[in-house]
């Protein structure tokens, strides 16, 4: 099998999470795309960051449709800082014999290297590059050569439709009382309105 990850905060997950898996999925006829949420984050301010469950919540909700999406919880049932590497190991203890793709967004792109463990990482799975804004595509290109020439991994690029939605807006919207319909599917934007997430008053999720 084919089997695309896709790891992040989640905080809430959106439609630009899910039409980006859906375009990998397809473009490259992938058997399954599992949604890692993440507990520790190595490179970021966790300080604000909702409880796992309501992530977690919120994914199955967001996923339910769609019979090629899953969720994992390594990532939230692991104690302390997790890292990439370790998640990548884990999934392939489970799928021995089937061809892992870690789908990164090209923002990333610019820091993976410094990831722990890099080298051992691009040998156990390949990795799909989705197209963001923020980067000029010829700065983009350098990069994976450079990243090419250095380490021989190769990255497949799929260009989805630049959806400029991010979780920052979305729980600043709710903040400031402001409506999130279509950023987030409706069964999400219920559980986020049934549980005051997101509130100056509830910040801790």
């Amino acid at each position: 099998m084919k089997i695309g990850v896709m790891g992040g905060t989640f905080d809430p997950i959106h439609n630009g999470h899910l039409i980006g898996a859906e375009y990998v999925r397809t473009s490259l006829n992938l058997d399954k795309l599992i949604f890692v949420p993440s507990s520790v984050h190595p490179f970021k301010d966790n300080k604000d960051i909702s409880e796992s469950r309501k992530r977690t919540d919120m994914i199955s909700l967001a996923i339910d449709s769609n019979e090629y999406f899953e969720i994992s919880f390594i990532e939230i049932n692991r104690v302390g800082i997790t890292y990439t590497i370790d998640t990548i190991m884990k999934i392939k203890e489970e799928y021995r014999d089937d061809e892992i793709y870690f789908i990164i967004g090209s923002d990333i792109l610019f820091e993976i290297n410094k990831w722990k463990n890099f080298e051992e990482l691009i040998c156990l799975c390949k990795f799909i590059l989705l197209y963001r804004p923020g980067k000029e595509e010829e700065s983009i290109d350098n990069k994976i050569k450079e990243l090419n020439l250095l380490y021989g991994v190769k990255f497949e690029k799929v260009n989805s439709p630049l959806i400029e939605i991010s979780s920052t807006e979305i729980r600043n919207r709710v903040r400031n009382r402001l409506s999130i319909k279509y950023l987030v599917p409706e069964l999400v934007e219920d559980y986020i309105l049934e549980h005051n997430l997101y509130n100056r008053e509830n910040i801790d999720g």
